[in-house]
């Protein structure tokens, strides 16, 4: 289920209806959860709002867009979307561009989103991006994250200091707010009480976000109930640190798959 509202996703689920992803309905609030889109800015690290306004926009379905590679078309159902800036969006943020989206579902049930991002400008711009996933988990308690083994991150809760990943897996015992620098492109999040593994592969998205509130921070969020946090975790593909410059005509390519492995 895709919203045209931010170009969200909202509901990925299995062949048998299981939902896989996070995601809270509570109007007139944005929807908390899916995967919303922090484009062109990732949090509050620039002058616009927090996470940039794509999310917060209308797209328009792209009834012809471009070709894109035959792998992301062939055995896929598919939609896609547009993005182009209103008078108001350019007078926050003054480039013009054509952001085009296609949210796919494989004949595996892998949920796969290409972003095509355009320069319609003619002079250069930076932005930054990230997918900002919220997966549906048993207890944030029993879940671990790997393939951030021995990366770099910047802790936000230590005012983006930069660390080193210390540990063989990532798991959690209190809030976590980071941005893992220059990763593999195959991440897993793995859920040991559901028996179950989300494997996130990514090209063109170099970082990784990793987020939990936690309980306090939870308790002061409207949209998320005080016990909620244990049921989500947050793993982004993102270009955060290195904002990706376009010039005039330039076009950049990310890819996302998300796909879920049974484990024992």
């Amino acid at each position: 289920q895709v919203s045209l509202y931010g170009g969200q996703v909202l509901s990925w689920r299995t062949d048998q209806g299981e939902e896989l992803l996070f995601a809270i309905f509570k109007p007139p609030n944005p929807v908390r959860g899916g995967i919303p889109i922090c484009f062109p800015q990732f949090g509050n690290r620039g002058a616009l709002e927090h996470h940039g306004f794509a999310r917060k926009k209308v797209w328009i379905i792209d009834d012809n867009p471009p070709p894109l590679q035959p792998n992301d078309s062939n055995g896929k159902s598919y939609v896609d979307l547009l993005l182009k800036p209103s008078e108001d969006d350019l007078k926050l943020w003054p480039h013009s561009f054509e952001f085009r989206l296609r949210v796919a579902i494989t004949a595996e049930g892998n949920l796969a989103m290409v972003s095509r991002i355009r320069n319609i400008n003619c002079k250069p711009f930076s932005f930054s991006i990230a997918y900002h996933t919220y997966f549906s988990i048993s207890d944030i308690n029993e879940v671990r994250v790997e393939g951030l083994e021995t990366l770099d991150y910047l802790d936000n809760l230590c005012e983006r200091e930069r660390f080193t990943e210390q540990g063989d897996a990532l798991t959690f015992e209190s809030e976590v707010d980071r941005v893992y620098l220059s990763s593999s492109d195959v991440i897993a999040v793995f859920d040991h009480q559901r028996k179950r593994t989300f494997q996130i592969r990514k090209e063109g998205l170099p970082d990784v976000v990793v987020w939990n509130p936690w309980e306090k921070k939870a308790k002061a969020m409207a949209d998320l109930g005080d016990e909620e946090y244990k049921q989500m975790l947050c793993v982004d593909g993102a270009a955060i640190e290195k904002p990706i410059t376009l010039k005039p005509g330039e076009e950049w390519t990310g890819r996302l798959e998300l796909s879920l492995i049974p484990s024992s």
